[in-house]
């Protein structure tokens, strides 16, 4: 008797815990289906882009917020060298570059060895003539010194301005927009050419008659890009573009990037912010 009571007491004590067991895994269960599970957040990621200051950092920081929403960090990297940026974007220490036009890229892709594609055009800065000295083209004189930018694509880009405003005419056959004061064929002003660094153009107004200057750095040195006695017009094929490595044009994040950078909300502040000194080209 004693020994059946043991059995039955054990029995009694397994089957109060299989029984709270039991319990036990039906509340874990229901409060499991109590509460949802949460979708997991995206991760963030970051994309950097060097820039020029003004008005390509300018454009990336006013889009900045609206990546952000979208799971993007837009790190915008500005070097104080700008001929830095294709080696930076060859060397994957940024994700893409906007500071260039196709012209410029093609005169130094391939010597640099450089392999990259265009990921969208944003905006034209009109080349143009300033002056401290003169009024209008009108005033300048025969021997007149123009200043004009020394890298291949950009002198070429000056010359095609005298040219087309009736100052000097270029030899015919000129390819790859490249040209130099000795591809002149006709000079009837015997005007005289100063090759200057392009960021160095505006601080050499004082010096020369007239300097052909890029509109960023119009804007960097405060100079109203509304005095140029005249400038390129908006079908410039100068676009400024935003390039990336070769093959990663598709990339998510760089696809969403381009989106946001030829959105009507980025048209509308260029126009605004910069008036005929920046003209949207998408």
């Amino acid at each position: 008797m004693l020994k059946k009571s043991i059995v039955k007491s054990a029995l009694a004590i397994i089957g109060v815990f299989l029984l709270a067991s039991l319990f036990a895994g039906c509340s874990s269960g229901s409060e499991k289906s109590a509460a949802p599970a949460q979708p997991s957040g995206k991760q963030e990621v970051t994309v950097k882009v060097g820039a020029a200051v003004v008005p390509h950092a300018e454009i990336l920081n006013f889009i900045k917020p609206k990546l952000k929403q979208d799971g993007i960090n837009l790190e915008v990297v500005v070097l104080d060298d700008e001929g830095q940026l294709n080696p930076a974007l060859a060397n994957k220490q940024i994700d893409a570059n906007y500071f260039q036009h196709v012209p410029y890229y093609e005169s130094v892709a391939k010597e640099k060895g450089y392999n990259f594609a265009v990921a969208a055009k944003v905006h034209v800065e009109p080349i143009g003539f300033y002056s401290q000295k003169l009024k209008s083209k009108e005033e300048l004189k025969e021997g007149a010194t123009i200043a004009i930018p020394n890298n291949p694509s950009n002198e070429f880009r000056a010359l095609a301005l005298l040219q087309a405003n009736g100052l000097i005419k270029l030899k015919d056959g000129i390819a790859n927009f490249s040209a130099t004061p000795r591809d002149i064929a006709e000079n009837p002003k015997k005007l005289k050419f100063v090759e200057v660094e392009a960021a160095q153009l505006a601080r050499s107004l004082p010096d020369v008659d007239g300097a052909i200057i890029n509109t960023n750095f119009v804007l960097e040195a405060k100079i109203d890009p509304k005095s140029a006695l005249f400038r390129e017009d908006a079908n410039s094929p100068y676009a400024n573009d935003l390039f990336v490595r070769k093959g990663e044009e598709n990339r998510p994040e760089i696809k969403k990037l381009t989106e946001v950078l030829t959105s009507a909300d980025v048209k509308k502040f260029i126009q605004d912010k910069y008036g005929v000194a920046v003209v949207p080209a998408f």
